[in-house]
């Protein structure tokens, strides 16, 4: 069996394969099919478990037919047929006898007899559309002609799903130029590299150099080419009558503006520097505002536990047994009376000192009286002097 692996080390390369076997026979419907869908251009064969997906490829499968000719600029002739199942076991039930798909694979193309095989997760998937519009590329192709060179068949194959506008292939030309990587497309005519990095760059340029010639001829130069080959032309011969120019010059003029498109000089002179720059900013503003954030949660955080422990405090506090008054016989309190109650009288406790000291004023306050009873007796004459008192005997 004749197998191709066109896995790549990105995108949907992992998940797809193509059997480019032209003596596989295909066998009757197979026993696991339970469903038949068909449209004006496809005929969709499905299991059971499958017949939702089915139901929904079926209201799409024509319009993305019809992008297919408007950029080949030619559509293929006859029905496709399209096989879908669920899950690994399904999946591979469905397959020709002797075409087997891997076992990374969730869509294999027969192109030769115009068939695919997909598995219903697969299309569920964010990448699902874009797998399905990659195999049913090798399918036209296959049908439009019977040999292409390598890097066409991938190159349109990644214009039709829009992979070329994927950051990954960007990054990819960006590497090939800046370190002069860029292949020659006569070396790819037949076979990818074996390094995984540079399966990459030939996967790019082959979708970027297609897209040039697309952007630069248009589709009906690109229908002229397919008619060629279909005619069994040597490529280099239709390429050159269908472009007007050679293999060669073409390639020639499309490697001159790599660097003004995927150099360093994108970056300095056009817009995206503008986007880059204001990218960081974004950026730089949101650490700054979450710094700032940070910081403020950080100080309300520090208030509220200065709340809690304060609140802590005052309520150990309160919950703390108060200190015991002093004794009444050490600090007795004075008694206070009301201006209607008289005092009681509290016997007071004299020592002998007092008692001399209160009897020596005594007999000072008697002579003093004497003395002034005398002084008033032979006082003033005109003043009436009081008779005295008579003693009786």
């Amino acid at each position: 069996m004749a197998q191709e692996d066109v896995g790549g080390p990105h995108g949907i390369h992992e998940q797809e394969a193509v059997v480019r076997d032209t003596a596989l026979v295909p066998h009757t419907r197979p026993a696991l099919v339970t469903g038949e869908l068909g449209t004006r251009r496809f005929r969709i064969l499905h299991t059971t478990r499958a017949t939702g997906a089915a139901r929904r490829l079926a209201a799409q499968i024509e319009d993305i037919r019809d992008a297919f000719g408007q950029m080949l600029g030619r559509d293929w002739p006859g029905t496709t047929e399209i096989r879908i199942g669920v899950g690994r076991e399904e999946f591979d039930a469905l397959a020709l006898p002797g075409g087997k798909p891997p076992g990374w694979a969730v869509a294999l193309a027969y192109p030769a007899h115009q068939i695919i095989l997909l598995d219903a997760l697969s299309l569920n998937a964010p990448d699902g559309p874009t797998t399905l519009r990659h195999e049913l590329a090798h399918v036209a192709l296959g049908q439009l002609a019977p040999s292409w060179p390598h890097w066409f068949q991938e190159g349109v194959a990644q214009n039709l799903t829009e992979e070329r506008y994927s950051v990954t292939h960007y990054a990819a030309l960006f590497r090939a130029v800046t370190q002069e990587r860029v292949f020659h497309f006569e070396d790819l005519s037949n076979h990818w590299p074996d390094v995984p990095s540079d399966v990459e760059i030939a996967y790019a340029q082959s979708a970027a150099f297609v897209g040039f010639l697309i952007s630069r001829h248009g589709p009906e130069a690109m229908g002229q080419l397919v008619d060629g080959v279909r005619a069994q032309e040597p490529f280099e011969l239709a390429f050159g009558k269908a472009f007007h120019s050679s293999l060669e010059v073409e390639e020639k003029d499309w490697r001159h503006g790599l660097s003004a498109r995927y150099g360093w000089l994108p970056l300095t002179t056009s817009s995206a520097l503008l986007w880059l720059v204001a990218s960081g900013l974004c950026v730089a503003a949101f650490l700054r505002r979450r710094h700032q954030k940070a910081a403020k949660m950080a100080e309300l955080a520090a208030e509220d536990a200065a709340e809690d422990a304060a609140l802590r405090l005052l309520a150990a506090a309160q919950a703390a047994p108060e200190a015991a008054p002093p004794s009444d016989a050490q600090h007795p309190w004075p008694e206070w009376h009301s201006a209607n109650t008289p005092p009681t009288a509290q016997p007071e406790a004299r020592d002998d000192g007092a008692e001399a000291r209160e009897g020596s004023m005594d007999r000072d306050a008697s002579s003093d009286l004497d003395s002034g009873n005398a002084d008033a007796g032979g006082g003033d004459d005109d003043t009436p002097s009081r008779p005295s008192k008579p003693t009786l005997h």
